[in-house]
């Protein structure tokens, strides 16, 4: 048996000798007018991102040997266009890229350092100009370092069907808490811990006419509901 397989070996190893031709190779890598080398770049998928800031950053891509195109390559050269999450990459033979793009969501507006700036889904803050503000139809977020903790708190809300879409400002505070203002003029005051529990009674209480005429719901203290 092991004297067959050397016999194998042999015969595989003398028919990739007799067919490997090195000046192909190269023909297929090197020549500037090969069949393969990239001639067009198409951009799909995308809403908020122009192509041509996309194709732009893949200038260098064309003319270069398909076969030899890593997705890593591309990644690499659009990793900072703004609302861009992630790519997918596909070649079609024998010269088209096919860049799929994936975008993130902006999500509100926060002020930093007197500053205005989107925070999108990537925990990305894109600065604006102060004078456009209004034109975004999004919520607010006040309070330092609250871009850390609003993807997470933001989730947390999700998670607990609170309703999302009424809010218009968050608020939070260094000790670890939220406000919530929503659009009706209601604030609820959540605490710094227990939260997961306070977030579904808040929801709970929405839902209460009886609550609907209150400007403030406090939730800060465990256990009890203070309102105003």
């Amino acid at each position: 048996m092991r004297k067959f397989y050397s016999i194998l070996l042999l015969l595989l190893t003398l028919i990739l000798l007799t067919t490997y031709n090195p000046s192909e190779m190269e023909l297929i890598s090197n020549q500037g007018n090969s069949l393969f080398d990239v001639k067009s770049i198409k951009i799909i998928n995308n809403e908020k991102i122009k192509p041509d800031v996309i194709e732009e950053k893949l200038k260098k891509i064309y003319g270069q040997n398909i076969f030899f195109i890593k997705t890593s390559e591309i990644e690499k050269v659009t990793r900072n266009i703004i609302y861009l999450q992630s790519i997918e990459v596909k070649k079609k033979y024998p010269n088209t890229l096919i860049v799929k793009v994936f975008e993130t969501s902006p999500l509100a507006i926060l002020l930093k350092n007197s500053e205005y700036y989107i925070l999108d889904s990537g925990a990305n803050l894109i600065l604006i100009n102060t004078d456009s503000v209004t034109n975004y139809n999004y919520p607010h977020i006040f309070g330092k370092n609250s871009e850390k903790y609003f993807l997470n708190f933001l989730q947390l809300l999700k998670k607990n069907n609170f309703p999302i879409i009424d809010i218009k400002s968050y608020y939070y505070f260094q000790i670890g808490r939220w406000d919530l203002q929503l659009k009706d003029g209601l604030l609820i005051r959540l605490p710094n811990n227990m939260i997961k529990n306070a977030i579904e009674k808040s929801v709970e209480l929405l839902n209460k006419d009886d609550f609907k005429n209150y400007e403030v719901i406090d939730l800060r203290i465990n256990g009890r509901i203070i309102v105003n």
